[in-house]
C-alpha cells in the first residue's frame, strides 16, 4: 500500500463521500465541535428556521468565553445589551437543542479550546470543525481541528458533517537544543519568523521531530494553536506516552477496556515511512533567544537582544508593509527590544493560559512587584485552571505582585469584553495576535511568552528573561 501522513489518514477515515476523483472535495464525518456566543447564534436560529435539532447533542458543548466579563466578582450576564442576548441565547440554545453550556459560575466554564482538552472531549485521531481559527490547537492531541464559519456550523449541528477540501500536507522539522529559558511560544514564534505569515497556506503541518517531541503536552498546543499564524488551516502532532498520560481519566476519556483498545489504535496515528509530503521543511532551533513581536503580524519578531529591523535590510511589498508596522507602533528601525517601555502586561487566551503557563509567570513573579504606572492582569484559561492554581497558591503570588487575578475567559486577546486597552497604551502579552487594534484602538500589543510578560511587568519594559 501507497505509504500514507498521519493527515491523510484521517482524512481518509472520516470520508463519507468523494466529490472528484481526485478526492479534493469531500464530504466528511465530523465528530465533535464546540460552541461559544459570538460566533454561533446564526447557526441555531438557522436551525429553528428549518424545524432541524441538533444531529448529535452530547458532542456539540457550549461555553460563555468571548464577550463574558472577567473580574473577580463579575456578574452571571455580562452588563452590556448585545452581550448580554448573545449569551442568553446560547443557554437558551443549549436548553432547547439538549446540550450543555458552560457560564459565568459554572466549574466547567472556560475558554472553549481549554476546556476541550482538560475535559478529553479531544481524543487522538478525532475531526473538529468550530467557529474559531485556534481550533487548530486540538492537533497537539492527534487531532485535526480547524475554525469553520456560521452556514458550516449549521451543517454540523444539522449533520455531523461538513463539506470539506482536502489540504496538501507539509512537514516542520524542529531540531536543535533549547536552553530552559526558551519555551514553546518562543519556538512557534521563531517558526512563524522563519516561514512568515503565508508560509503554510493551504496546508496542514505536522510538527516534527527532537525538540516537538521533548515538549509537554501544554507547550505542544501552544504550538498548534499559533500554527494558524503562518496560516497553517490546521496543524498535528502524533501522539505519543505524553499525550496519553494526559489523557487517562478525564471526564470523557474511554475508560477499562476501552480505554486499552483506544490507546491501541491511538499509537498506530503517525505517517508512514516513506509518506510523501507536498512541501518538507527543517527549522534548527539551537541558540535561539526568548522572542518577542515588534510590529503588527505574529511573524515581525525577533529575539530579544535584537532590534527593530532596518528598512533597506528588506525588499520588496514587505518593506511597505513593516514601515506601517513601524508607525502603528511607534518605533523606529534600529530600537533595541529590551528596554522598550510598557504600560500593561496580560497573561491569557487560548494559546498561554494553562496551568503550566501561570506557573511559569508566577516563579517570575515571586517575591517581586510590578513596575509603577504599570497595570497587569492574568485570566486563567478555564474555572478549573483557576481553581488548580489557587489550590497551588499561585494567586497569592499574583496578586502579591500587584497583578489582577481575573476570572476566566478570552478577556483581552480580542479586547470584546470591556476589557480593552487606549490608544498607545503599550502592552505585553502573551496572546496570539499583535494585530492593529486587537487589544483596543490605537493599543500597541507585544506578543511573548508568560514568564516575559512577568517579567516585562516587573521591570516596568520589554526584559531578557535569561538576565
Amino acid at each position: 500500500m501507497t505509504p500514507k501522513t498521519l493527515y491523510d489518514k484521517l482524512v481518509d477515515s472520516h470520508t463519507v463521500y468523494r466529490f472528484d476523483e481526485q478526492g479534493t472535495q469531500r464530504l466528511l464525518y465530523i465528530d465533535r465541535t464546540v460552541v461559544n456566543e459570538y460566533t454561533s447564534p446564526q447557526a441555531f436560529t438557522l436551525l429553528r428556521e428549518k424545524s432541524l435539532p441538533v444531529w448529535r447533542p452530547a458532542n456539540t458543548p457550549g461555553t460563555i468565553d468571548h464577550v463574558n466579563p472577567s473580574q473577580a466578582d463579575r456578574p452571571v450576564f455580562p452588563v452590556g445589551h448585545d452581550a448580554c442576548v448573545q449569551v442568553k441565547y446560547l443557554i437558551k440554545n443549549g436548553e432547547d437543542f439538549s446540550f450543555d453550556v458552560y457560564n459565568n459560575g459554572d466549574p466547567d466554564q472556560g475558554i472553549e479550546h481549554v476546556v476541550m482538552c482538560e475535559q478529553g472531549r479531544v481524543l487522538p485521531g478525532m475531526f473538529i470543525g468550530a467557529g474559531d481559527s485556534h481550533t487548530a490547537t486540538y492537533g497537539a492531541l492527534g487531532a485535526i481541528g480547524y475554525g469553520i464559519g456560521t452556514s458550516d456550523i449549521y451543517h454540523y449541528l444539522a449533520t455531523s458533517t461538513l463539506r470539506y477540501k482536502k489540504l496538501k500536507n507539509m512537514r516542520v522539522e524542529i531540531t536543535g537544543k533549547v536552553t530552559s529559558d526558551v519555551t514553546a511560544k518562543d519556538i512557534i514564534m521563531y517558526v512563524i519568523r522563519k516561514l512568515g505569515a503565508d508560509g503554510c497556506a493551504g496546508h496542514c503541518v505536522e510538527f516534527g521531530g527532537p525538540v516537538v517531541r521533548d515538549l509537554s503536552v501544554e507547550g505542544r498546543m501552544t504550538l498548534c494553536n499559533m500554527a494558524v499564524e503562518c496560516a497553517a488551516r490546521s496543524s498535528v502532532i502524533a501522539p505519543d506516552q505524553k499525550v496519553f498520560e494526559y489523557l487517562k481519566g478525564r471526564k470523557f476519556a474511554p475508560e477499562g477496556d476501552l480505554w486499552e483498545k483506544a490507546v491501541q489504535y491511538w499509537k498506530t496515528l503517525q505517517s508512514d515511512e516513506g509518506a510523501l509530503f507536498d512541501k518538507e521543511v527543517s527549522i534548527d532551533v539551537t541558540g535561539i533567544e526568548p522572542m518577542v513581536t515588534w510590529g503588527t503580524s505574529p511573524d515581525q519578531c525577533v529575539g530579544i537582544s535584537e532590534s527593530v529591523p532596518e528598512l533597506e535590510e528588506i525588499t520588496g511589498p514587505k518593506q511597505k508593509d513593516l514601515s506601517r508596522a513601524m508607525e502603528y507602533m511607534g518605533l523606529m528601525a534600529g530600537t533595541p527590544m529590551k528596554g522598550i517601555p510598557i504600560t500593561h502586561a496580560f497573561i491569557g487566551s487560548c494559546t498561554n493560559s494553562r496551568i503550566e503557563d501561570l506557573r511559569a509567570a508566577a516563579a517570575v513573579l515571586k517575591g517581586r512587584h510590578i513596575a509603577e504606572g504599570v497595570t497587569a492582569m492574568v485570566v486563567p484559561g478555564s474555572s478549573r485552571v483557576r481553581k488548580q492554581a489557587e489550590e497551588e497558591g499561585l494567586d497569592k503570588i499574583f496578586k502579591e505582585a500587584g497583578w489582577d487575578w481575573r476570572q476566566s475567559g478570552c478577556s483581552l486577546c480580542l479586547a470584546m469584553n470591556g476589557d480593552i486597552l487606549k490608544a498607545e497604551d503599550r502592552c505585553i502579552s502573551a496572546t496570539n495576535r499583535n494585530f492593529e487594534g486587537r487589544q483596543g484602538v490605537g493599543t500597541r500589543t507585544h506578543l511573548a511568552s508568560p514568564a516575559m510578560v512577568a517579567l516585562a511587568s516587573v521591570n516596568g519594559c520589554i526584559s531578557d528573561i535569561r538576565e
